[in-house]
């Protein structure tokens, strides 16, 4: 049972490589559409996609009613804070920059286990995420010490970093009672819902002005079964296994691969800067798992024998 823990290591990193490219695709929306606007058409084509799949497969499970407090809470965080605080945080920054910030989420997150949920962190879980926060310095900060981004932007995405830590919390606790498609379902239908009167107030009389064309549609059909769909049943399954900590810190990849997608796709600029910042993160990752695929290799290795 234990070797099939490689299994969720491998989530976490598909995860946080879809989670990379919604920074490039949202950057594409956002020519045509306002956040709320992208958000919102995001969260229904997910949940269509979800509830879709629940009915054909047959796996509907019904919520236990102690426990719809927490599937609301669950979609206040995210997708609703959470996308608030991307979204329009990409309106001041670069897709690369964008995604750094939100790369700091281990930190925090690691922090708030330790205080909230009694997880432990050992010597290499903290080594490995202060190099990767190093490298995320790096393409964060100018050799002059200023900012490659507006502060306007820089808060906002970290008011999404913190809506994402208290999300990890609430998914820990419903991860063991109910299937990764069933909270994922709900949160997004909830999430949606929590949307629907901020963009009919302030997103519709624009959006019924604008004619999308193939590049936005793609976009956002990417974000929704991407993003919003394999990406979060992905990683709600790597918590369930991982732990809060763990699971979070393969998003330190995530600049990486938002990096390499904004370079190949909008043609962002890939500079020695970029290319140092992204080295460290890999191998801040790389330390933090050190003993785990010591210990998993090691057995393998037993068995082998036997």
């Amino acid at each position: 049972m234990k070797d099939n823990q490689l299994k969720y290591y491998g989530f976490a990193v598909l995860a946080m490589f879809f989670w990379g490219m919604t920074f490039v695709w949202t950057k594409i929306a956002l020519e045509f559409y306002e956040p709320v606007t992208i958000i919102f058409i995001r969260l229904v084509l997910s949940s269509v996609l979800l509830f879709g799949y629940i009915r054909l497969s047959k796996q509907s499970r019904p919520i236990e009613k102690s426990d719809w407090k927490w599937f609301f809470l669950l979609a206040l965080t995210q997708p609703f804070f959470y996308f608030i605080g991307e979204s329009y945080g990409l309106k001041y920054v670069s897709s690369t920059i964008a995604s750094t910030i939100i790369a700091t989420l281990p930190i925090f997150s690691s922090l708030g286990a330790i205080l909230f949920t009694k997880e432990k962190a050992g010597a290499f879980t903290w080594t490995g995420i202060f190099i990767s926060f190093a490298g995320i310095v790096i393409m964060l900060v100018n050799r002059n010490l200023s900012l490659n981004a507006e502060p306007q932007g820089i808060a906002l995405l970290f008011m999404a970093v913190f809506s994402a830590v208290l999300y990890s919390m609430v998914i820990k606790r419903l991860s063991g009672k109910y299937t990764a498609i069933t909270i994922l379902s709900w949160q997004n239908l909830i999430g949606a819902l929590y949307f629907l009167p901020v963009f009919l107030i302030f997103d519709f009389s624009k959006f019924i002005t604008v004619v999308p064309d193939y590049r936005v549609i793609r976009a956002l059909l990417q974000l929704a079964f991407f993003g919003s769909c394999l990406a979060y049943l992905f990683f709600i399954m790597a918590i369930a296994r991982l732990g809060m900590v763990k699971a979070n810190i393969f998003g330190n990849l995530i600049p990486v691969f938002t990096a390499i997608t904004a370079y190949f796709v909008i043609h962002e600029v890939f500079t020695v800067q970029k290319i140092t910042g992204i080295f460290l993160v890999v191998f801040g990752i790389f330390v933090t798992q050190v003993r785990e695929l010591i210990r998993l290799s090691g057995k393998s290795s037993v068995k082998s024998q036997i």
